[in-house]
């Protein structure tokens, strides 16, 4: 156990080194390729600390067990949203981007409502798989030609919003600070989510289970880490830009590329489809309207957010254990908690509208 510990602290920590060279580079090499750092964010960044998400989905399924494998990539699009989101904005009000809003959003959006759809039956096709997988093939190249279209209007942007240096100038470096980067997420996730799994099995935890919470939050550590110092630079494109194509990563390419690896589709389980699955697309939706009232996303909507985040754990763990609190629990969030939180989010919207009318 002592040996666990002290893995999980030190993955911890390799994490959040990995995540400020990760994001280093990639801001200083989109101002070398005339790049936006939020369309770095969306691919880069995104892609790269998504890749533990895929070694782990790849690997569940490679090793017969497919619930592991949905729960990771379910788990960490809910955890992207509710757990960084709502961290970022707590350390400072997130500005959101008018192509996040206008475009990204709804492709997040599109992306896991298609999930729910091709789960509904109990598989994830291969045909599906390789469905999804040509998605996000053209979702990059769709965003790359189109910053490059806007690369021009995006040079003021570059003087604000990336630090300036010298060392770092050259491409070679920062292509260099990039790979140094993912190596270390990707170890660091590894010794976190290795230690954390221990700890989860011992309380004879389910895979499914272990998918949503331990290894979703384990694996989601480098975009944890890469958002929080993304948004502590005052590169905020990246900070929100990152939760967003990560989500549409894991979607599209990690459960896409696991369902062909698995030469068969993957199986999605009965809980998942009842429940997770679509906690994943209200979680989605519930971005919508939290970045259209003000353009930002508050300090105070980023804590209901990490409240909510909370409050789906603690289900799961009751859940899991089928402890008599369970009924009376939903009946609290469903009763009370959400309609409250609903008609807040609305009056904010108003206000907001009324305040900003031209927005």
């Amino acid at each position: 156990m002592l040996q666990q510990t002290l893995m999980f602290v030190l993955g911890l920590v390799v994490l959040v080194i990995g995540a400020d060279v990760l994001v280093r580079g990639a801001s200083r090499l989109a101002v070398s390729f005339g790049v936006s750092p939020l369309v770095v964010g969306l691919t880069v960044v995104a892609f790269g600390t998504s890749a533990p998400e895929m070694a782990v989905s790849v690997g569940s399924a490679l090793s017969g067990s497919p619930d592991l494998a949905i729960g990771n990539a379910v788990g960490s699009n809910i955890a992207n949203i509710l757990l960084i989101l709502g961290i970022s904005a707590l350390i400072t009000p997130l500005l959101v981007d008018e192509q996040i809003i206008r475009q990204e959003i709804p492709i997040m959006i599109g992306a896991s409502a298609l999930l729910v759809v091709v789960a509904l039956d109990g598989r994830i096709g291969l045909i599906e798989s390789i469905t999804l997988f040509a998605l996000v093939i053209a979702y990059t190249v769709f965003l790359v030609v189109q910053s490059r279209r806007a690369s021009k209007n995006v040079q003021d942007e570059f003087e604000t919003e990336i630090p300036t240096s010298n060392w770092d100038r050259h491409w070679s470096v920062q292509i260099g600070l990039i790979v140094v980067g993912l190596v270390m997420l990707v170890v660091g996730a590894n010794w976190l989510v290795d230690s954390a799994v221990a700890f989860a099995r011992a309380f004879g935890v389910s895979d499914l289970v272990i998918g949503l919470t331990v290894v979703a939050v384990g694996t989601s550590m480098p975009e944890v880490a890469t958002s929080i110092v993304a948004a502590m630079r005052g590169q905020r494109d990246i900070a929100v830009g990152n939760v967003v194509g990560s989500n549409v990563f894991n979607i599209l390419a990690v459960l896409g590329l696991t369902g062909i690896v698995s030469g068969a589709g993957l199986p999605v389980s009965e809980a998942a489809r009842n429940f997770d699955l679509w906690v994943m697309l209200a979680v989605a939706f519930a971005c919508l309207p939290i970045m259209i009232s003000g353009r930002e996303i508050a300090r105070w909507e980023g804590g209901v957010f990490l409240a909510y985040y909370a409050i789906y754990t603690a289900w799961l763990v009751l859940q899991a254990q089928q402890h008599d609190s369970l009924p009376a629990f939903s009946g609290v969030m469903l009763g009370y908690v959400l309609p409250i939180t609903v008609i807040t989010l609305i009056v904010s919207m108003l206000r907001q509208s009324d305040n900003n009318p031209r927005r």
